[in-house]
């Protein structure tokens, strides 16, 4: 089968591979019908990730189709359509107990698809803990409307989670990339007061203000006066920092009103800075990343009720042996880029 797969740093090269097998009573083996590419792949792709093994097949963001099954899965069986976590949890250690998958203990626990064993941009998968990794696409929800169940969505709905938000509450999201947008969604959910998202991509800025008419956008430049003097206690109630550079790192917690919480979301390439004599006095309380990912069920319930639509995300659509042009694509924002959709089989 082809594989898209890491050869060494810098480079990503699609390759024929065997098809995988069962290694254990709880796994399965997933025929992938759709998958996307993710930040986190270019991160891989150039070293940001250093626990990434050269040799792996890459991608994280998948659907597809359960063919077999390891003998102790019991919640999925071949034939069932299924979005793929991105998180490979046990479900029985402490963590996992606590809702706290990314950090399952197991050797392979947190994300390990397409980090430190064969992913989904690809035709076949193996995923392990397939009750815990898979859930169960409904009828009416298709291949689109479900693909970014496991990954950005996973990561939005877990943001919006931990966030604290109350209906009085006004909201910063940085960020109006694919994550950005996944995050808004599952804020809007909550029902704060006003929502601001700030964002310098002009295309990004039109894209909001086409889908999400009732949210405020602000450019990085005016950002932090708009929301201070905009909101009636000093700054956002709540701030979500999804950009991951350093400017806006520093911008969230500058954005924030005293007490507030700010939700880092973002993947830095590199350390930041928190500069507490700048911040004495603010109280504020900061969540960090990454995602945990157990809340799939239920963002694959609020799609089937259309409460959650995240398919103008997808901007752009490939076969599987386009992949190349597909990543020059999307790592170049050519072309109005959000999302890319790889049909993974070859020629579709």
């Amino acid at each position: 089968m082809l594989a898209y797969t890491y050869i060494k740093q810098g480079k990503f090269e699609l390759i024929e591979k065997p098809k995988p097998e069962l290694r254990g009573s709880r796994d399965a083996i997933v025929r992938v019908t759709l998958g996307s590419i993710c930040t986190s792949d270019l991160h891989i792709k150039h070293g940001g990730v250093p626990r990434a093994v050269p040799g792996i097949t890459v991608g994280h963001e998948m659907v597809g189709i359960v063919e077999q099954t390891g003998r102790d899965v019991k919640l999925v069986k071949p034939g069932d359509r299924v979005t793929v976590n991105v998180e490979t949890f046990c479900g029985e250690c402490f963590f996992c107990r606590h809702g706290y998958v990314n950090n399952c203990a197991d050797p392979n626990g947190g994300w390990a698809l397409g980090c430190r064993i064969d992913g989904g941009q690809t035709e076949y998968v193996r995923v392990p803990y397939a009750d815990q990794g898979l859930n169960l696409i409904p009828d009416s929800v298709s291949d689109e409307q479900a693909l970014f169940v496991g990954d950005i969505l996973a990561t939005g709905f877990w943001a919006a989670r931990i966030s604290e938000i109350t209906e009085e509450d006004t909201v910063l999201v940085i960020g109006a990339g694919s994550t950005g947008i996944c995050t808004l969604l599952c804020v809007m959910l909550r029902k704060p007061q006003r929502i601001v998202v700030c964002e310098q991509s002009s295309e990004r800025i039109r894209f909001v203000r086409e889908h999400y008419p009732q949210v405020e956008v602000v450019t990085p430049e005016e950002c932090k006066e708009f929301v201070l003097q905009s909101s009636p206690h000093g700054g956002a109630d709540v701030v979500f920092e999804v950009a991951g550079g350093e400017d806006t790192f520093r911008l969230a917690w500058e954005c924030a009103r005293p007490n507030a919480v700010v939700i880092l979301v973002a993947l830095y390439d590199r350390p930041q800075i928190l500069p507490l004599p700048d911040m004495y006095g603010k109280n504020l309380i900061f969540k960090t990343g990454g995602v945990d990912g157990c809340d799939c069920a239920e963002i694959l319930r609020l799609i089937e009720m259309g409460k959650i639509d995240t398919t103008p995300l997808i901007t752009h659509r490939f076969p599987l042996d386009q992949i190349e042009t597909a990543y020059q694509i999307f790592e170049n924002r050519q072309d109005g880029v959000i999302k890319v959709a790889v049909a993974m089989e070859a020629g579709m």
